[in-house]
């Protein structure tokens, strides 16, 4: 990450609390590394940008994937990071519990005025938070890696086949019995996870699941998912199935349907699905998200 943010909303409190923060904005040529990625063939030709410090260097800092980083409900995004490597979007300033990640690199005294306001008003708004450590650690990659890494898939996989050393065993994340139902239709491979993006799910690898599609859903991470698998298990035909989804999908075990409904109703306004947490409905904990 080099300089610059992006000239995104000022509204969030890091930006007036306690110091004003006034950004001086400038246009930049879109970076080409944003293009390579889903979405990044519409950006515009030129991108409105705010510089946080003066090093002149490009590269320097560090910014984060925007895949799944508000992946639960104690994360936010505070700014996105100009970057070289990444996708437009790419976390420069984020927060996760009572984590601040500042991915800029310079020392104060190369920092705009307006980025060492920025740097001070983002240690007073986490403090805030002091305490509450993030609800979840990253053990899975966000389902909209699959549409990132599809086209690389059949080259990767070819490498694999011609390698002689008996040590390359390492798990790819697609399966290989869907790369090689695309071979030589990368794009059709790319269209098959956008077909099916809402029934992804990894273990190890990403699955697209067709226990839920049969059953007529619309997604694995809606509410109303869950609530139904719940009420599925009063179902002798599918209760069996409901009860497998629902050990996909939750850490939750009970022997009784009344049971998990139960524990649906105590929570249900505290649950929340999260990809990089383990494709799981998660609850948070009681007073968890209440302001200080």
């Amino acid at each position: 990450m080099g300089d610059a943010a992006h000239a995104e909303s000022l509204d969030h409190e890091v930006f007036s609390r306690p110091f004003q923060v006034e950004p001086q904005f400038e246009s930049i040529r879109t970076p080409g590394n944003y293009r390579g990625y889903p979405e990044g063939d519409r950006l515009p030709d030129q991108m409105k940008v705010r510089r946080i410090q003066n090093t002149g260097k490009s590269i320097g800092g560090a910014v984060a994937r925007s895949y799944g980083f508000t992946d639960s409900p104690d994360a936010e995004v505070l700014v996105l990071g100009v970057n070289t490597a990444k996708e437009y979007g790419a976390v420069g300033i984020g927060r996760h519990g009572n984590v601040l990640l500042w991915g800029y690199a310079a020392p104060p005294a190369q920092m705009t005025d307006a980025g060492r306001k920025l740097f001070l008003n983002c240690i007073h708004y986490i403090h805030r938070f002091d305490g509450k450590g993030p609800l979840i650690r990253k053990i899975a990659q966000h389902r909209l890696n699959t549409i990132r890494l599809a086209p690389t898939q059949e080259r990767y996989w070819r490498r694999r086949q011609k390698a002689k050393d008996p040590r390359v065993t390492v798990t790819p994340y697609i399966p290989d019995d869907i790369t090689t139902q695309f071979l030589g239709d990368p794009n059709g491979l790319v269209q098959y996870y956008q077909d099916n993006i809402e029934f992804i799910y990894q273990d190890r690898q990403f699955r697209v699941d067709s226990e839920l599609k049969s059953l007529g859903f619309h997604s694995n991470r809606e509410m109303a998912t869950l609530e139904r698998l719940i009420s599925l298990l009063q179902d002798e035909k599918h209760a069996p199935t409901a009860r497998s989804l629902l050990t996909r999908y939750t850490n939750e075990s009970f022997p009784e349907p009344q049971e998990w409904q139960s524990w649906f109703d105590q929570n249900k306004e505290r649950i929340y699905f999260t990809d990089v947490g383990g494709y799981k409905f998660l609850v948070v904990p009681e007073g968890y998200l209440d302001a200080k």
